[in-house]
């Protein structure tokens, strides 16, 4: 239960409605006590005139003003259950949302590192079950069981009054269920761990194919993703039938050891009652004061088991909030995960850095970087450009050019070496800083779902339409948006579904100029276009490089031709750079790139590819 309560703990903020759950229990558990005392003082009234020792008249009167008190009791215990119903669940809507926006804040300030080992579906369908299972328990136990914890406490302390004996056999109900439970609980939460798993792989490969359903149509596999999610899903049932035999089969041993403790306090009321002890009103009272107590003992096995389930969310909920943030972490969001309600947040986009004159705008100093310990995949890079230079990294595919984009977007931190942007030494900028100085446009345009105005304003949510239609005209891209009904209002659908590969790539290209940063990172941009689309997302990148520093990964020789400087990569090194005309005539990898173009081999178009490169349009390729 550590986790639990370590949930309540960190929201602390939610105290108002502790403490309304607790006094309006309180009150509801004592209103619903007030019944077995009429119900006794009823039934001694009644056996008192069968005896003969009161009149009817007055005996009428009484249990008047009994039935009268008895429906203010019940009509007062009903708003207050009502009150505590409304209490509980706003304090479990508040726990949700508190939980929810801290996880989502924990996960955009994690590194790269940690999504490179996650599938996504599996993070959303986490946060899903965990908190869910969370706030479901703390509900339930608010609403209903802990009226029922107050309720029990009272009864104990009735019936030591009464019959001290009667007390104790009470309240062994409780430490002989929670150890019969201890040992019931370890191997339940192993097993559920294992059948969260199947559940987490499932929706998360589930989540994966659905935004990807038009692969999966292309390659005929539904029925194999179907036949994995079954069998994951066909998993958890057998993991289900030991553990739910387990826990059965030990609940029927809680519940017999109870039946046969209530079957001695049932006798002991009775023979107590048959010795004079008690008049039969008092038995009345008792009985229904035992039964008070016997359903909170018996409702004990649903709320363990809901309490096992959220035991085992929470344990997955503090798994991802104790990892740690990537270095340069924006400030708000570590804050937003120890938010207690809407995160205060300053949305003003955060300002590029601007080039200091004199000094390369871009600059790899002696750069080692490697994703695992002592496997390095960059080693010792050095290059620089200067403000309005167009550098193009050329290489193996593996050699290391999208690790440097990645260095330069700040998604790893550089092994050994310094990496310099806009004059300034990454290690002394925070991430956003950094990112808000590079502007990119990869190979597949990520778009969100939204109109086509939000998108090319993703990173300046308040530009003017002026703004966002001037964008769109450079990057080619206003022609095509007006042809639609709704032109900039147009809903493209999750990940720009809606619109063809050229037109996503301008949107990005579009977007890309409204952001404005010094930096511009071209990664393999038109590698997915047709030719025709190609050209006029080319001719939308043409506009977007002008006075900006940029570097390239191309998949056309032709598109690096005019570039500044080309920096050719060979398993991880710099092994050439200068400008095309230098390395055309150098015999290295560059110069060996350009003979291959020309040719029309098909084992030359292979090694070509092997670089990442594609001949121009127009060649046909033939046998050797």
């Amino acid at each position: 239960m550590n986790s639990l309560a370590r949930i309540v703990r960190s929201a602390s903020a939610l105290w108002p409605y502790y403490l309304g759950v607790v006094v309006v229990s309180t009150v509801a558990a004592a209103l619903a006590l007030v019944s077995p005392f009429i119900f006794r003082e009823a039934t001694d009234s009644i056996v008192a005139v069968l005896n003969g020792d009161l009149d009817s008249s007055s005996a009428m009167r009484t249990l008047l003003w009994l039935a009268i008190g008895l429906l203010v009791a019940d009509l007062a215990n009903t708003a207050m259950t009502n009150l505590g119903g409304y209490i509980g669940d706003m304090m479990a809507m508040r726990m949700r949302q508190i939980l929810s926006t801290r996880y989502y804040a924990k996960l955009l300030g994690l590194p790269q590192r940690y999504f490179d080992s996650q599938v996504t579906g599996t993070v959303i369908a986490r946060l899903d079950r965990s908190i869910t299972s969370i706030t479901q328990f703390l509900q339930s136990f608010s609403n209903s069981f802990f009226p029922m914890i107050i309720q029990v406490f009272a009864v104990l302390v009735i019936t030591s009054w009464y019959y001290w004996p009667l007390t104790i056999l009470l309240a062994s109900l409780f430490p002989i269920y929670m150890y019969l439970t201890t040992l019931t609980s370890k191997r339940w939460q192993t097993l559920e761990s294992q059948k969260n798993h199947q559940i987490d792989r499932a929706n998360g490969r589930f989540a994966e194919v659905i935004s990807q359903v038009k692969v999966v149509k292309s390659f005929t596999s539904e029925v194999r993703e179907l036949d994995n999610f079954g069998r994951r899903y066909g998993k958890t049932v057998e993991i289900t039938r030991p553990q739910s035999s387990w826990w059965h089969f030990m609940d029927s041993f809680r519940g017999a050891a109870l039946n046969i403790i209530f079957f001695g306090i049932y006798l002991v009321l009775f023979f107590q009652t048959l010795n004079g002890r008690f008049t039969l009103g008092d038995m009345v009272m008792l009985i229904q004061l035992v039964n008070m107590a016997k359903q909170p003992v018996f409702m004990m096995s649903w709320i363990v088991d809901a309490a096992q389930r959220a035991i085992a969310g929470s344990k997955d909920y503090f798994q991802v909030m104790e990892e740690e943030f990537e270095p340069t972490a924006r400030a708000e969001l570590v804050a937003a995960t120890e938010a207690s309600g809407v995160p205060e947040l300053d949305l003003a986009p955060v300002p590029p850095l601007v080039p200091i004159p004199g000094k390369p705008v871009l600059e790899f100093d002696g750069v080692t970087f490697a994703y695992n310990a002592d496997e390095p995949v960059i080693h010792d890079v050095n290059f620089s450009a200067h403000e309005g230079e167009q550098i193009a990294l050329v290489g193996e595919s593996g050699g290391g050019k999208s690790t440097l984009v990645n260095l330069l977007l700040g998604l790893y931190p550089i092994t050994e070496g310094n990496l310099v942007v806009c004059g300034h030494n990454v290690n002394d900028l925070t991430a956003e800083q950094l990112r808000a100085s590079v502007g990119v446009v990869f190979q597949e345009a990520a778009l969100f779902s939204g109109t086509i105005r939000e998108n090319i304003a993703y990173g300046r949510p308040g530009a003017t339409d002026e703004k966002v239609t001037e964008v769109a005209r450079r990057a080619n891209a206003h022609e095509f948006i007006e042809h639609f009904p709704n032109g900039y209002d147009t809903v493209i659908g999750e990940r720009g579904l809606r619109l063809s590969g050229g037109q996503k790539q301008r949107v990005a290209v579009a977007r890309a100029m409204l952001k404005d940063a010094p930096v511009l990172i071209l990664d393999e941009a038109t590698s997915a276009l047709d030719t025709k689309s190609e050209r006029a997302v080319q001719a939308g990148l043409d506009e977007l490089m002008k006075n900006r520093t940029t570097l390239i990964i191309a998949h056309r020789l032709s598109t690096i031709a005019d570039v500044d400087t080309i920096v050719t990569l060979q398993e991880g090194k710099a092994d050439e750079i200068g400008s095309p005309d230098e390395l055309a005539a150098s015999g290295g990898i560059y110069a060996q790139l350009l003979q291959l173009t020309a040719s029309s081999s098909i084992s030359d178009r292979a090694r070509l590819k092997k670089y990442g490169f594609v001949p121009d349009a127009g060649s046909t390729p033939t046998e050797v």
